[in-house]
């Protein structure tokens, strides 16, 4: 199994990119969420997912581990293959599709294009317990330029014992005033004020 690709950016659509490394090209499959990470930039890396079938062998890529994780969780859902959630992914955030699952929020799923009632059942039903109270991570929890940094300090807070809504609402706070401070710094400032 492949963890990720490394290399400089051949091409880059919203459906995938074309990433050379060591003189071979790879065209891995990708959501408009990873294509907005990729976007603008030479050279990049992609947490990759492989789906063996009959008649090919396919690449999916992911910036984030944790969109990994969640797509990871939707294909095994019956009824959701690779393609459809790389759609649901595409669709909403990562963030928004955790939310409808904790919510049982039918109606959002069933609003993304092949998403039907009894699917949308299916990945409520099946997922519920597995991302309820699950930290998925920084593209899950945040949207914003610095995801990454919010991401571990929010979960070191959270190891330390800190209600995890409290610590986001204190890290958001310190972001829009400072987007550039360090996970480090953000973890001080965040103590001071929880």
């Amino acid at each position: 199994m492949f963890e990720y690709i490394k290399g400089s950016i051949a091409e880059l659509t919203p459906a995938y990119v074309i990433f050379e490394s060591a003189g071979i090209g790879y065209n891995i499959n990708i959501s408009l969420q990873t294509y907005s990470s990729l976007e603008g930039k030479k050279e990049g890396i992609v947490y990759l997912h492989q789906v063996v079938r009959e008649d090919a062998h396919l690449l999916f890529g992911f910036a984030e581990k944790d969109e990994r994780e969640l797509f990871r969780l939707l294909i095994s859902v019956s009824g959701v293959g690779a393609n459809t959630a790389r759609v649901i992914l595409s669709s909403m955030s990562a963030s928004e599709i955790q939310k409808a699952i904790q919510n049982a929020d039918i109606n959002a799923l069933k609003q993304i294009k092949g998403i039907g009632l009894k699917t949308a059942q299916r990945i409520v039903v099946d997922l519920k317990d597995k991302v309820f109270g699950k930290e998925l991570g920084a593209s899950q929890l945040f949207s914003g330029l610095n995801n990454t940094s919010k991401d571990e300090a929010l979960s070191a807070l959270v190891m330390l014992g800190f209600n995890k809504a409290a610590a986001e609402k204190v890290l958001d706070l310190l972001l829009k005033e400072d987007n550039k401070q360090s996970v480090e710094g953000l973890i001080k400032q965040a103590l001071k004020r929880l």
